[in-house]
């Protein structure tokens, strides 16, 4: 594990295995950790790069935690390593950087797979009462300043209905989300994320809605059967049908935190991808 310097950011990153480079995202609140179960396995066959997203673990906070930003820390990182060209698979706030990652860098992306996420245009054009009522923490947290003020008075009550245990989670995995739940600045730059969502990266999903930019390499949408996702949208390969030109929608008999529950057919499916 070390830290890398891709220009605007330095991000955390572990890397192993041979093969064909695969870029694995983490969503909030966790950390790279969290693929601690499907790395090794993805190992086998390829490159596994996993980093803290900007603002997250240990990875740096610049400020703006847009996803565009976070794309671009994402191509440099990897033609670092070498790899110009790769595979990403993101999760919940990494899927959206990682669905921007596609859209922007559409030279680099050769697979997209996308876990329990869908481009943030695609939520918030379909944000309603319902929606509101089972994912208001996209606003509370998108009051930055605020939100990290209450949650950094007692990040364990907040945090603490994520309900995650070192057993559930891994002893590692856990130790690392503790310590990133527990650091103010972390908390301040990953409310600034929700932040960015409902601004700067609505916008540049609505532009590129508008000019009917799509993602053309061959996309794996997953969503978890007992989180919230499929309850909101129904059939999401509809609304995926607006954003990418292939795309396989399956869903896995798990919460949502798919790569801890299930991460044998987690790695199963991407293989089946990458």
């Amino acid at each position: 594990m070390r830290c890398r310097d891709v220009g605007e950011a330095v991000l955390r990153v572990r890397t192993g295995g041979a093969g064909p480079p695969v870029l694995l995202l983490h969503g909030h609140p966790r950390t790279h950790t969290t693929w601690h179960r499907v790395a090794p396995l993805l190992a086998d066959d390829f490159t596994v790069v996993c980093p803290d997203l900007r603002g997250y673990g240990e990875s740096s906070k610049p400020g703006d935690y847009s996803k565009r930003a976070m794309a671009r820390d994402f191509v440099e990182l990897m033609r670092g390593l070498g790899h110009e060209k790769f595979a990403v698979a993101g999760h919940d706030r990494g899927a959206a950087a990682a669905i921007r990652l596609a859209l922007d860098h559409p030279d680099r992306v050769t697979h997209l797979a996308v876990l329990d996420g869908l481009p943030i245009g695609a939520h918030l054009a379909r944000a309603d009462a319902r929606f509101a009522q089972a994912w208001y923490h996209w606003f509370f947290l998108a009051r930055q300043e605020l939100a990290a003020a209450m949650i950094n008075e007692n990040p364990d009550l907040w945090y603490g209905r994520y309900q995650d245990t070192p057993d559930a989670m891994g002893v590692e995995n856990w130790a690392d989300f503790q310590r990133a739940i527990h650091d103010p600045e972390t908390v301040l730059a990953m409310c600034g994320d929700y932040r960015a969502g409902l601004e700067v990266d609505r916008h540049h999903d609505d532009e590129d809605r508008a000019a009917g930019r799509r993602i053309t390499c061959p996309v794996l949408a997953l969503w978890s059967a007992k989180d919230d996702l499929g309850e909101l949208y129904g059939d999401l390969s509809e609304i995926w049908a607006e954003w990418a030109d292939d795309v396989r929608v399956r869903s896995l008999d798990c919460g949502h935190h798919m790569a801890e529950e299930v991460p044998v057919e987690l790695v199963r499916e991407l293989r089946s991808l990458f």
